[in-house]
């Protein structure tokens, strides 16, 4: 097998198709009227015989155009595509290496004209819409929507799944323009395949509310739509997969979709014990969640930001769900989708951390075992109701349940400087939770005339309770001069309750017709809090825990209210927009304290708060945009309260009733482009904070027993920001092979003031994370994605008690896949992690193989694969955490080797499902 590998490899980095040959296409193209140069108009090339795409580019800013690749057909079709005009076509022969077509005239389109040429562009670059023609861009077979959009030029997926198209974040993919499943992006995209789709849209993230008034959206975020064929929204869809391995380890998914026009049903269900969220279907790739998903310890996962699981280690979970959206005439649309979870998670950690002070320094010790029982239903529905074109209402109520069992055991130890014993606790636990969430948001606008004036109401609330029983025991010796002992066994019996209410209205009034607005605004919210604890100490006479602890006990009342009217003005153009504004807070904060009279708090606070936005269209492919805002950030009212709360024997927590609220000043730059002539993207983003007022921590220790005193305190100076950018470009050796390069860092920076046993200093981080990647394809044949990341942090300190530190962590990912003949596929995913500062006692480096082999039966329809998990069993995640006054290295509980055999199935009754040309799959 090492030499058939070797071979394909040798034939993969060499072979090409002698036949083709390379080819140059140049030319400009002009509106036919005012030959005005046309920015954006997609120019590509097609085979004659079946319309198969061979290149295409966009072209610029003066109208120019260059395509270059090579093909082995000498006539082909040039098309030319721009909206608003017709679309060009014209039969080219390449008798010669370099073409030159000289300007190209478009005439304008007219809705009363036949349409002589149908044809779709792989890109199309609209006012505020990039498209992309699914059936342009090719993939392996049974492809889902990740695949696809891996394909697609200026759309990245990183390691944990995150899409950036064009360097902004994608938060939101709908189908046919309705959320899927809560819009959760990662069960879209990996579940609905390439067949079905049509189009993608990519579009800036608008509220309902935005959309209907036609504001501008989020320009820092980004959402995808992905366009059903039209004889593929009515039929059955789906698939099923299971697998079992050794050590007892096993997984199963499926997915039932049903649609019908603008019906939709769909119904998931998923289970596993090898922390997966189980509606992923496993197969290839996807078994193994992607790069570094495999070394997370955490096996709770989140749907639309509701969580389901919870705990570390290794984790069993089962999960089902279901989704439905449907109009109802055009007035009405409405969508729900159930959740139900459980999960099991068994976790031991082992921590070392070491604390510098200003005259010394200390040294902790801790393992613990925990295992967490989750089980949960969520309930979320939506409902758009469009009482006449200038009319809409929006109502979104939500519920949710979750109940958690949770076993703790942990022993702790703390060493002096000299490693003297000076003290240790152990703890034994046994938690019960439930907790109910209710939220409903409901929103109305009203458009007035055809300038833009329109009047916004919204109104949202919810509640929540929680419930605890808590039993505890634990022992804390404290060593010294003073010894002491605290024995603690106790039953504490809690209880929180939370109501939220926000109401906002706002109206906006034209002063230019659709361009320039003034915006009057104003907003309530009244945030209520209650948190009563009950603790009852064991009594030996009765033994029953009867006896009530008064110190250990709580029963707050919190509010916080808040009154803030604004006013604000935009400006848009077609090329640009700019906005500012300011709004006025009145801010009260209330506690109450049953059990402490003397500790009830009533602070108001009043502050100006200002925001303001530029966005500049630098070209249809190239934008600028910045923000500033201003923001008020008042002290939580547990900061402010000054009762000691020493439910931590070793850490007695005060509060300080004098705290100011903090200033922060924030600015925020982004640039992005991509040059489709060149297939080279780049984008940058920086930002920086500023806090005056900051609440920081000041902690005491005590030199001999190292017991802490902790308050709170305001400091000036405190600054934060992070900066980034990525450079990509792609070249195309031949019609079959080609290589994309990626060079990117991530950085961030902080300055925190902060106090040391009353000693104020400044700690002044800087983290560098520079990575490399190069993407290597040769269609049909073979894959190899390198990746490279190191990571710089250096931590300075301002005083000379504290001593410099800097940390290096090395990891590189070495992805590769075998397409071999009848239908099999051999992939190979490795990652080498190198931790050379982390402590004596935990692995320092590592190498993690994942393998599969996978083969397609019954015409594709059906997948076989073999995976084993990490092959060469050096699993680790030993991680290194660097704060201003602490350094902790911790290492838990992960997944071993095991090995799986798998199979999945995929049903399809929907309309035209394209055809298989060679090894690949091709759309209509």
């Amino acid at each position: 097998m090492r030499k058939f590998t070797l071979v394909i490899g040798l034939l993969c980095c060499f072979l090409s198709f002698t036949q083709s040959k390379n080819f140059k296409i140049s030319g400009k193209i002009i509106s036919e009227e005012e030959e005005n140069p046309l920015e954006a108009a997609t120019v590509y090339l097609e085979k004659i015989k079946d319309s198969t795409l061979v290149t295409y580019t966009i072209t610029n800013k003066d109208g120019g155009f260059l395509l270059e690749d090579s093909t082995p057909e000498i006539n082909l079709n040039l098309l030319v595509s721009y909206v608003g005009y017709q679309t060009y076509k014209q039969k080219i022969t390449l008798n010669t290496p370099n073409l030159s077509l000289g300007n190209i005239k478009l005439k304008v389109s007219n809705a009363l004209d036949e349409v002589l040429i149908k044809a779709s562009a792989p890109i199309t670059i609209k006012k505020d819409t990039l498209e992309f023609n699914v059936a342009s861009f090719k993939t392996k077979k049974d492809a889902t929507v990740e695949d696809l959009l891996k394909e697609l030029p200026g759309v990245e997926i990183d390691d944990e799944g995150k899409i950036k198209v064009n360097g902004k974040e994608v938060n939101k993919i709908l189908v046919n323009g309705k959320p899927f499943f809560g819009n959760d992006p990662s069960i879209t995209i990996k579940n609905l395949t390439k067949d079905i789709i049509e189009k993608i849209q990519v579009v800036d993230t608008k509220t309902k509310s935005e959309a209907f008034t036609g504001e501008e959206g989020d320009k820092e975020n980004k959402t995808i739509n992905l366009t059903i064929k039209e004889e593929n929204n009515k039929g059955v869809f789906g698939r099923v997969a299971a697998g079992v391995g050794t050590n007892k380890r096993h997984e199963f998914a499926g997915m039932f979709n049903r649609f019908d026009n603008d019906q939709r049903i769909s119904v998931l269900v998923g289970g596993n014990n090898i922390n997966s969220p189980g509606f992923s279907f496993g197969e290839i790739e996807k078994m193994f969640g992607g790069g570094n998903a495999w070394f997370s310890d955490n096996g709770s996962f989140s749907v639309n930001g509701r969580q389901f699981g919870g705990g570390q280690g290794i984790t069993t979970s089962n999960l089902v769900g279901a989704n439905f959206a449907n109009s109802y005439g055009k007035k009405v649309e409405a969508s729900a989708d159930y959740f139900y979870s459980n999960s099991n998670s068994e976790n031991q950690t082992t921590s070392k951390r070491e604390t510098i002070l200003s005259d010394s320094r200390y040294f902790s010790n801790s393992r613990s075992n925990s295992n967490n029982d989750t089980k949960s239903h969520s309930v979320n529905s939506e409902f758009e109701i469009k009482i006449d074109s200038t009319f809409m209402v929006n109502v979104k109520p939500s519920f949710s349940f979750s109940k958690t069992t949770t076993n703790y055991v942990s022993d702790d130890e703390t060493l002096n400087e000299d490693l003297v014993l000076t003290n240790q606790s152990s703890l034994n636990s046994i938690v019960e939770n439930d907790a109910k969430n209710f939220s409903n948001e409901i929103s109305a606008t009203k458009k007035f005339g055809a300038k833009g004036a329109f009047l916004k109401f919204g109104l949202n609330n919810s509640f929540k309770n929680g419930n605890s029983d808590d039993y505890i025991n634990s022992n804390t010796e404290v060593f010294g001069t003073n010894p002491e002992t605290i024995v603690r066994n106790q039953f504490t019996d809690g209880e929180t309750n939370g109501t939220n209410l926000r109401a906002d209205v706002t109206y906006r009034l034209p002063i230019k017709a659709k361009e320039f607005f003034m915006n009057f605004g104003y907003k309530f919210e009244r945030n209520k809090d209650e948190n009563i604890k009950n603790t009852f100490d064991f009594n030996d006479v009765s033994n029953d825990f009867d006896t009530f602890n008064t110190a250990l006990s709580t029963d707050f009342e919190y509010k916080d209210i808040k009154s803030t009217p604004g006013i604000s003005l935009s400006y848009r153009k077609e090329k640009w927009s700019a906005g500012f504004g300011a709004d006025y807070v009145f801010r009260t904060l209330k506690n109450n304290d049953g059990l402490r009279p003397q500790f009830n708090v009533e602070r108001g606070f009043e502050a100006i708060q200002l925001n303001s936005n530029f966005y500049y269209k630098l070209s249809k492919i190239a934008t600028v945009y910045a923000n500033y805002s201003l923001s008020n950030i008042p002290p939580s009212v547990r900061q402010l309260q000054a009762f000691e709360d020493v439910s931590n024997p070793l850490n007695t927590v005060i509060g300080n009733p004098n705290l100011e609220p903090t200033n922060e000043h924030r600015l925020y730059f982004g640039f992005n482009t991509f040059n489709w002539q060149e297939r080279t993207g780049f984008y940058m983003y920086a930002s920086i904070a500023s806090r005056n007022n900051a609440v920081v921590s000041r902690t005491t220790i005590d030199a001999e027993t190292l017991k802490r005193v902790t308050t709170y305190d305001n400091v000036n100076g405190n600054n934060n920001g992070y900066f980034g950018m990525e450079y990509s470009k792609k070249f195309k050796i031949d019609s079959l092979q080609s290589v994309k390069f990626r060079i990117a860092n991530w950085s961030n920076f902080s300055k925190n003031i902060n106090y040391n046993n009353n000693v104020q200093y400044a700690s002044n981080v800087m983290v560098f994370n520079p990575n490399i990647g190069v993407d290597y394809i040769y269609t049909d044949v073979f894959e190899f994605k390198p990746r490279y990341r190191i990571s710089f942090t250096n931590n300075k300190y301002d005083i000379s008690a504290f001593e410099d530190r800097n940390f290096t962590s090395h990891n590189l990912d070495l992805n590769a896949a075998f397409f071999l003949p009848k239908g099999f596929e051999f992939r190979n995913d490795i990652t080498y992690n190198y931790n050379p500062n982390i402590a004596d006692g935990f692995q320092k480096d590592a190498w993690f193989w994942n393998a599969s082999v996978a083969y397609s039966i019954l015409k594709d329809k059906g997948l076989i694969t073999l995976k084993v998990y990490d092959l060469l069993k050096q699993n680790t995640n030993a991680r290194r955490t660097a704060t201003q006054d602490y350094i902790q290295d911790t290492q838990s509980t992960v997944l071993r080797q095991y090995f799986m055999l798998n199979f999945s199935w995929k049903f399809n009754s929907l309309g035209a499902k394209g055809e298989i040309r060679g090894n690949h799959f091709y759309e209509d």
